[in-house]
């Protein structure tokens, strides 16, 4: 028989409200102490939980009922007074007589007692690890980072292995003791590599006051106290990732780091990662993975930007594990560049890839713009009759001469590519080496599929004035589109599906099949509906065979 556990749960699932910026915001209470409460705001992400004075936070009332239940005679009510009672007017029987009153409901105060009233659960040693390791990450155990010249407040729980003197210092240097919670190990010196320690232990907040993590910039060693980390920052031989450079693009440089072979600087940058990516789950074990840093170079140093993290060998052929861009340097077009960087890598490898699931929200946002980005780059391609770089064609030709087959001369005009800069997302001057790119399209090189290369459909249907307009019409199915732009199939039709690319149906007799039509202005309105820019990845930058 598994060995099993009782342990005492308190059931306070009310729903309160919070005054946010002038907005009441309904909010679930995680935790009490000292006149503060620690909130998680409803239907929102938990990023957003905080810490915020308890008289801030307010009781919704209960449902206001129709016909509200009477008692039963023979159960006692609590709450009921002498008080209480006078405050409803007796009934009076139908005889005349005047009938007992009837006990009046519970008073809002003990509705609360009972609903804070912990109860008793039996669990497997199973259930209970998990809802220790729940009770653990519900709240975040930090409340400031201190990284290089940057305050940065985390999102998430992150599990560093805080050792009982190094928690000792971090409850010292933000006057709060550190406890433990009841059942759960705390991370010793002896346990400090042990995963299941370090999952288990950490610390909750049990007092007002900011609990700090001094952070290094280079090798993401981690500190409890500002005086080690201020000498750290001095003696630090790391000036860069320990890895090869993988692409270069002016100042900014990805790293292709083995876990394998630099695994306490991974394991570092994993738990520091972890303070604002919700759904990762491995911290320690990272000898399956590499990790690709991007980073901005200064005279004497490179300075990190983000990292993506992938698996050496997936049988899924994710292509990504976890991204993460640093708060500081989000909005900027970093995100995107990485996620354009590793599907270069399955491209490369010969595969399809797809980022690991589940995906956070923020991540879910930044590879649909980039799937829809990718698409409308391909339609733009393959719908257009003339190349992106010829402005105009001028033909000529020899009337008398019709008769036995026509002879045509011509004349192209061509657009001249000029070096300009871009300054979004990217530290000085970025020259554009293609027309492809200034105008958002796909390279041609980059279509193999014949249907898109070879069999294009160029129509030419004259007009009333003489001349003619041409037509492109392409024929391809699903599995077309996403082999063409290296998507996977579902990731395309989901992002044909949430930019409304799916909608305009034509009717045909074979139920079976739906036929979609996407036109050329079709996919300018919705370049225009969702900004679509240039790749921030440069092909030739890249610094793989």
């Amino acid at each position: 028989m598994p060995a099993t556990h009782v342990v005492q749960v308190s059931t306070d699932s009310r729903v309160y409200t919070v005054n946010k910026n002038g907005v009441e915001k309904p909010v679930n209470v995680v935790q009490r102490h000292n006149g503060e409460v620690y909130v998680h705001y409803i239907d929102t992400d938990r990023r957003m939980d905080e810490w915020i004075p308890e008289e801030l936070c307010h009781l919704q009332p209960p449902p206001a009922s129709s016909e509200p239940k009477r008692a039963e005679p023979s159960k006692k009510r609590r709450g009921s007074s002498r008080k209480t009672q006078s405050m409803h007017p007796e009934a009076s029987s139908s005889n005349g007589v005047a009938a007992p009153p009837e006990p009046a409901p519970p008073a809002i105060e003990d509705v609360d007692m009972l609903a804070a009233q912990p109860t008793e659960l039996v669990m497997t040693e199973e259930e209970f690890d998990l809802r220790h390791h729940q009770q653990l990450h519900s709240q975040k155990n930090f409340d400031m980072v201190i990284f290089d010249v940057w305050k940065i407040k985390p999102w998430y729980f992150s599990p560093y292995p805080l050792t009982e003197t190094e928690a000792e210092e971090v409850a010292s240097a933000s006057n709060q003791a550190a406890v433990k919670i009841p059942g759960v190990a705390r991370a010793t010196a002896r346990s400090h590599g042990r995963t299941s320690d370090l999952l288990a232990g950490g610390l909750l907040r049990q007092h007002s006051g900011e609990s700090m993590l001094w952070v290094c910039h280079f090798c993401f060693k981690y500190m409890a106290d500002g005086g080690p980390w201020e000498l750290h920052k001095k003696d630090c031989k790391m000036k860069h990732p320990p890895g090869r450079k993988v692409y270069q693009r002016g100042a900014h440089i990805i790293w292709e780091v083995d876990a394998a072979k630099e695994k306490l600087y991974c394991q570092n940058l994993s738990l520091f990662g972890k303070l604002f990516i919700d759904v990762k789950t491995l911290f320690f074990d990272c000898d399956n993975f590499l990790f690709y840093i991007l980073t901005d170079a200064k005279s004497s140093e490179d300075h990190i930007l983000g990292f993506f993290s992938k698996e050496k060998l997936s049988y899924d052929d994710y292509n990504l594990a976890c991204i993460m861009t640093l708060p500081q340097y989000q909005k900027k077009g970093y995100g995107m560049l990485m996620i354009e960087f590793s599907y270069e890598l399955s491209r490369r490898a010969g595969k399809v890839g797809s980022p690991e699931r589940p995906l956070s929200d923020l991540g879910l946002r930044s590879y649909l713009a980039y799937w829809i980005s990718t698409i409308l780059r391909f339609f733009r391609r393959v719908l257009s009759v003339l190349p992106p770089d010829v402005l105009s064609t001028k033909t000529t030709n020899s009337f008398p001469e019709l008769i036995e087959g026509v002879q045509v001369s011509g004349e192209v005009e061509r657009t001249q590519s000029k070096k300009r800069k871009i300054p979004k997302g990217f530290d000085g001057e970025v020259s554009e080496k293609n027309i492809e790119q200034t105008l958002c399209m796909m390279p041609f090189n980059a279509i193999q599929e014949p249907v898109f290369t070879s069999k294009r459909v160029m129509e030419t249907v004259p007009r009333s004035d003489g001349g003619a307009e041409v037509h492109v019409k392409v024929e391809c199915t699903l599995a077309d589109i996403a082999r063409a732009t290296n998507l996977r199939p579902d990731d395309a039709a989901f992002a044909l599906n949430e930019c409304g690319l799916l909608m305009h149906r034509m009717s045909q007799e074979d139920e079976e099949r739906d036929t979609i039509v996407v036109t050329r202005e079709m996919v300018e309105k919705v370049a225009r509906e969702r900004n679509i820019k240039i790749m921030y990845m440069d092909m030739s930058c890249v610094l793989l065979p």
